[in-house]
Parts: structure tokens; sequence; C-alpha cells
């Protein structure tokens, strides 16, 4: 699919959005397009990198050994299964790279970056689409997909569409994958978001070999400055991984941060106890203001105009919304360029609750006019 030029590839890209639709570059905006923690970080991040800006003039420890093996406790794995990359895009390029000339699965639609990077090392792609209305999988249209050596790539929770695979679904899948002599990517971006916040599937690492899980750190902590995650995997698959990673590909001070980061039990209570609060709140009232709001087990929604009130099609009617939104001073997502939404759908993140409530006064505002 060739990804409309007119719209940006990422969210929180407002300068070509505002642009485009003649308003000025100063136009005041809450950005519901970037799925970050708006708690933002922790206070105690800007003093802690102050005092590790000191190592600035010393490389890194060629295995960042602190960072992983706080990782490793915190995903409940050995240090042999943790691979520090440089964001969770470089997990995704590493695993791209060790897997070059080959075949990929990519269940549709989802983030971007996964078919980027497969295109980046001439690997093939097969797409398997989820089914609206509630994106469901269909196992057996991918079973008949999987073929030795394949990879299989999938997002839980999955960006765009706040859908959860179930954890029998994924084993049956690995189980599948094995026999087929195929590998599982499995990227969980937004699991700190889900409820309950048992969801990781980093147990399922020790009855399964052929898994890789992405990782990041920056979207709970909202520090996608700092370009930090990480992959887990069977140690040798993490040192195959390794081998096609540069030296040094992740900054001091992002490994810095990264222990101080996982031993934040209060942050991540607080996180969840705004989460609890305002994700039914904001999922029942986009519903309320008439869009059809697809079920979310993340810290998003993906919506849309309800097809029986729409003149013309789902996608000029979510364009028309879009622009009235992005009038109103809030900046949505758009889907363009996600496989199978083409534009007909929004995605909404989650915010704290006074910019929640200017949504679905914006909202209120645009039945109305």
């Amino acid at each position: 699919m060739t990804q409309d030029t007119r719209w940006p590839s990422h969210g929180g890209q407002a300068a070509p959005l505002l642009t485009r639709f003649g308003l000025p570059c100063d136009h005041p905006l809450l950005d519901f397009s970037t799925n970050l923690n708006p708690l933002g970080a922790p206070d105690w991040v800007p003093s802690c990198l102050a005092a590790a800006a000191k190592g600035l003039e010393r490389y890194p420890t060629p295995d960042y050994r602190l960072a992983r093996e706080a990782i490793a406790r915190e995903a409940g794995v050995s240090l042999e299964q943790v691979l520090l990359t440089n964001g969770g895009a470089e997990a995704i390029f590493l695993v791209a790279a060790a897997h070059a000339g080959g075949q990929a699965v990519i269940v549709q639609p989802t983030f971007t970056e996964y078919a980027r990077a497969c295109r980046a090392f001439a690997i093939a792609i097969d797409d398997v689409c989820l089914t609206p209305p509630d994106f469901s999988l269909d196992p057996a249209r991918l079973a008949v997909s999987l073929d030795r050596g394949t990879l299989l790539f999938l997002c839980r929770p999955n960006n765009p569409t706040a859908t959860l695979l179930p954890r029998e679904t994924i084993e049956a899948l690995l189980t599948l994958a094995a026999l087929r002599g195929s590998r599982v990517v499995i990227d969980e971006a937004f699991i700190d978001f889900v409820t309950p916040f048992d969801e990781s599937l980093a147990p399922l690492l020790a009855r399964f070999d052929n898994l890789i899980l992405l990782r990041s750190l920056t979207k709970l902590y909202a520090l996608p400055g700092l370009r930090m995650g990480y992959l887990l995997a069977s140690a040798s698959l993490v040192r195959e991984l390794q081998a096609c990673q540069p030296p040094w590909s992740v900054n001091h001070l992002a490994a810095e941060l990264v222990t101080p980061l996982l031993a934040d039990g209060a942050f991540q209570a607080r996180t969840r106890q705004w989460l609890s609060g305002e994700h039914p709140r904001l999922q029942a009232g986009l519903a309320a203001k008439g869009l059809e709001v697809i079920p979310s087990r993340a810290n998003f929604f993906l919506v849309r105009p309800p097809l029986e009130t729409v003149v013309g099609s789902a996608q000029t009617a979510s364009a028309a919304l879009f622009e009235r939104l992005l009038r109103a001073g809030i900046l949505a997502r758009h889907t363009h360029g996600f496989p199978g939404l083409d534009g007909d759908w929004l995605r909404l993140a989650l915010r704290e609750g006074d910019a929640n409530t200017r949504l679905l006064a914006a909202l209120s505002e645009e039945r109305t006019a």
C-alpha cells in the first residue's frame, strides 16, 4: 500500500497538518495523536540525567549489564535473555536484519514500522488482516501463511485498534509456529497500559524458544526522545540478534535511566490509578457522543462516525471530523497508511482528566455545528 504523503506517517506531527488546513503555526492544540503517558516523566528524571551527564566523556559499558539486570528482574527472565535497544524501533529492525531475505507475515492493521523494517531487509511480506467490526483474528487464515523460516509480527495490544489477542490464542499460534519452524515477534510496547496488569507474555519465554518480545520504556515513562527499548527472547536468539546490533547503539543517559525507572513503583501505581479512572470514562464518553468505538484494552481508542450517519464514505466522514477537531484545538491521529483502515477511522489517545473533558466538549460542539 502506498502512503498518502499528504498525511504524516506518525503521530505528534502537528506542523504539516496545520499548514495543510491553513491554520497558524501557533494554533493552540491538545495532542491526542501520540500514545504517551500524559502524567509525563517522573519528577526526578531531570536531576538524574544531570548527574548521569558526568559520564558522557566515556563510552557506555558495552554489555549494558546494570540496565539488563534491572530488566531481567522486572520481566522474570535471565540476564542472557535481555537485549537493550535504541527504542523499540531498533528492536524491530534488528529482528528484520537477522532474517534478511526471508518471509514475514504481518497482522494488519498495525504499527507501520514492521513493514518498513521488512522492506529494508528484502523480506517478502504477507499481510493477514484482522476482521472488522471487532478486529478479531482468524487463526485458520494465519495458519495458512506460516511456513518454515517465516517471521510472524503481532502487536499486543495492537496499535492502532487497541485490541488484545487472548493469551490462549497466542499460545496456540506459538505452538503452531514452532511446528512450522517459524518465529513469532510480539510487540508489547503498550502492555503497561493494559488492565488487569498481568497481561505480559514474558512467562511464555520459558516454554517457547521461537518467541521474541519487543518492549518500550518510552511510552509508560513519556521519554520518547531518549529512545529506550529492549527485547526478550531465548539466550541463543538474543545472541543472534545482538550480532546485528551496532556497538554502543544505546546512549549513556538512556542506559543510566533504566534501573531507576523500573524501580519507581510509586510512579507506576499513580499511572495505574489514572488509567483505571480515565479509561472507562473516556470510552463511555466517546460512545455517548455518537462515535463507533472499538472496545479498547490500551491507552488509546479507535473511533469513527457511525456508518448509518455517514453521507458519502467513512473516509470522508472521518477526514471531516479530523479537520473539525483540529480547528477546535484537538489533534487526532489519522489512519491513512494503515492497511485495512485506510483513513476510515481516527485514533485518540487517553490523556489526563481535563484534556479528556475538553475532547468530549469539542465532540459535542462538532455534533451541533
